[in-house]
């Protein structure tokens, strides 16, 4: 009776775990959004970052007016981002010789994913989506290390 009831659970956790679970090929797709994401602005490669996220993508951060003190939300969209990866870094001095780019994948459902990525003066919690096969970044949630900076 004891044995039958744990291979009935076990079976079930193998059903919920195979219908559900990541491939070891999502995971890699996954840190690959990430690293496109950040990589992009080291490199100065626009087409990097549009490979990763997707055309309504949503980057917002918490920020303060200087002369009210008041905080504020502040969004940016894909198309801000590419442009930014095209210009941010040209003169190659917005980052350390080997940039800090640590990928966390926090947890993976299905289609969607939660990432954070630690970079050297901020942090990244990405929301990525697979939508007809490919992963996208769809929304990132940032700030830097020292929140006075925003």
């Amino acid at each position: 009776m004891k044995q039958s009831i744990i291979l009935t659970i076990s079976l079930f956790f193998f059903l919920i775990l195979s219908v559900q679970g990541q491939t070891q090929q999502d995971s890699l797709d996954i840190k690959q959004v990430a690293l496109d994401y950040i990589e992009s602005q080291h490199n100065v490669a626009p087409k990097q970052f549009e490979r990763a996220a997707h055309p309504r993508m949503v980057k917002r951060t918490f920020w303060t007016n200087k002369k009210t003190g008041k905080e504020y939300l502040r969004e940016t969209f894909t198309d801000a981002m590419i442009l930014l990866a095209e210009t941010y870094n040209q003169d190659n001095d917005k980052f350390p010789e080997n940039p800090k780019k640590e990928i966390i994948i926090l947890d993976v459902f299905d289609k969607v994913a939660s990432v954070k990525l630690i970079a050297d003066n901020w942090i990244d919690y990405m929301h990525i989506v697979k939508l007809n096969d490919k992963w996208q970044l769809v929304n990132v949630l940032w700030q830097f290390n020292d929140s006075k900076e925003h």
